[in-house]
This record gives structure tokens, C-alpha cells and sequence, in this order.
């Protein structure tokens, strides 16, 4: 199960590259200050959606991986008592 520890990699990269995109194309781009706080204003809704997608891939994985857990202790509790 190696691919879901690889994936939540994959997620968090793309997220903290994403924040850091906006957040460096913000700073450097030329707008008055009303603009600019209409563009966070935005930049964080798009953040906080990305936030919780990601949280909800991330915990159905965990859920996936609770259960393969779960089913290879009962496994093994099997084959113990045999």
C-alpha cells in the first residue's frame, strides 16, 4: 500500500506549489489595493476548496487503509487459532 503514502505526497506538493504560485503572482502583480483584496478574497476560496478536496481524498485513503488493516489482523487472527 505504498501508492497511498506516494499519493498523499503527490497532493500535498500540488497544494503548497499551488498556494505558492498565487501567492508570489499576488505580490508581484500591478493593482491597486481594492483589487488586490478582491483577488486574495478569491485566491483564498479557491485555496480552501483545494484544502478540502484534498482532506477528503486523503481521509477516504485512510479509510481504505483501515480496512486492509483491519481485514489482514482478522487474517492473521485466523490463522493463529488454527
Amino acid at each position: 500500500m505504498e501508492n497511498s503514502n506516494d499519493s498523499g505526497k503527490v497532493l500535498g506538493a500540488l497544494l503548497v506549489g499551488a498556494v505558492m504560485g498565487g501567492v508570489l503572482g499576488i505580490l508581484f502583480a500591478p493593482a491597486k489595493g481594492s483589487e488586490t483584496r478582491k483577488q486574495l478574497t478569491g485566491e483564498t476560496d479557491d485555496i480552501t476548496k483545494s484544502l478540502k478536496e484534498t482532506f477528503d481524498t486523503l481521509l477516504k485513503e485512510a479509510k481504505k487503509e483501515i480496512e486492509f488493516a483491519k481485514k489482514k489482523a482478522s487474517e492473521f487472527s485466523e490463522d493463529g487459532k488454527k
